[in-house]
């Protein structure tokens, strides 16, 4: 979704804060404004405050301060069964005694929805979730993938508006995971309801994803599309968190036009030109810089970059789409490299000397 297809504020979270006893604050503060029709995820370690968040949205918490409005009326403190929001969670809740179709019409029923109705919704949300044939299985007699789309089928059969999900993919193994993700994120663009979704895995939020929000102790680090997160992450705990990253501490030597810097790095003689998005960095300014290991290559005879680096392999690991470089400088300095296998045949052995390079736009320089 870009930014001109965004609808109108959906969700309003205003000064929200969440402390329990005196002493742990695990939301601090929280502006944020959700649009109507996105995908919203909320990133970030454990302990950060992001299924906080989601739970005072939902009504399984309560707010300290602040007010939270759905379409701008306050409903932080409605009920949460009165809020209409379609919820999905990591552990399924489905009920065991129940079938499959008694577990999709059980919401509809608690609504009084007529029998006819209630026929009609669930076989509709069963083949939305691609299991029209499951209606009489119990969940015991499910798959993990299984229960987690029947989860999912429950959560969208009373056609809310808003649907949350927490971790929902947590129990499932990786390849599963993965398809899950995509069959998700299917299912969002054919309906248009806004998804508010929390996970700390960041691939799968860079995957499914409009808009993300990073927590980090009980604050949104930055707010950002997939694209713009891992390109230009606004803070230091940002580059780190999301995706892998080399991460040197620095100096300023000199500012120029446009954001461009030349950062001399610490206990070294390497000197790089860097990119600042942020902050206008002066000269004396300490920074930490970030490159991500695709955006460095390893440069033959004859080829040069803006940024040079001499370096010694210490190891060469072959991934498959990609091969694994280690290197370290004289100095000490490590860095990580990714290189595409196809152009890369020749065999790297640990002690040959390289090359390394990169420009300044594969540099950012991040105010600390």
């Amino acid at each position: 979704m870009d930014e001109s297809q965004r609808g109108p504020v959906h969700v309003e979270f205003r000064g929200v804060s969440k402390r329990y006893g005196q002493t742990v604050q695990a939301v601090r503060q929280l502006d944020l404004e959700i649009m109507r029709g996105e995908f919203l995820t909320l990133l970030g370690p454990s302990g950060s405050g992001k299924t906080t968040a989601l739970m005072m949205l939902a009504g399984f918490e309560d707010t300290t301060e602040g007010e939270i409005l759905i379409d701008g009326q306050r409903i932080d403190n409605v009920p949460a069964n009165r809020r209409g929001i379609g919820m999905v969670f990591q552990n399924y809740a489905l009920f065991p005694h129940m079938t499959v179709a008694e577990n999709l019409a059980f919401p509809l029923e608690v609504r009084k929805l007529g029998r006819e109705q209630v026929t009609r919704r669930v076989r509709n949300v069963l083949d939305m979730v691609q299991l029209p044939e499951f209606g009489n299985r119990r969940p015991a007699q499910l798959s993990g993938g299984q229960q987690q789309r029947v989860a999912v089928a429950r959560a969208l059969i009373f056609e809310p508006n808003l649907v949350l999900m927490d971790e929902p993919l947590g129990a499932l193994d990786k390849q599963l995971r993965e398809q899950m993700q995509f069959e998700i994120k299917d299912i969002h663009a054919r309906l248009g309801v806004t998804f508010v979704y929390v996970t700390h895995d960041q691939t799968e939020a860079l995957t499914m994803s409009d808009r993300i929000a990073v927590f980090s102790a009980g604050r949104i680090e930055q707010l950002s599309t997939p694209r713009e997160l891992y390109e230009r992450p606004a803070a230091s705990f940002v580059a780190s968190f999301i995706g892998e990253s080399n991460r040197m501490s620095g100096t300023v030597l000199t500012g120029g036009e446009n954001g461009g810097v030349a950062v001399h790095l610490d206990d070294s003689d390497v000197v790089l030109n860097a990119m600042s998005y942020g902050a206008t960095l002066s000269a004396g300014a300490r920074v930490t810089l970030s490159i991500r290991p695709e955006r460095m290559s390893m440069l033959q005879d004859g080829a040069t970059a803006l940024n040079v680096i001499a370096a010694t392999v210490v190891q060469s690991v072959y991934v498959g789409d990609h091969i694994r470089l280690v290197a370290v400088t004289a100095s000490g300095l490590k860095f990580i490299v990714k290189l595409a296998a196809s152009s890369s045949q020749l065999e790297l052995n640990a002690g040959e000397a390289v090359r390394l390079g990169c420009g300044r736009e594969d540099c950012l320089a991040l105010d600390r």
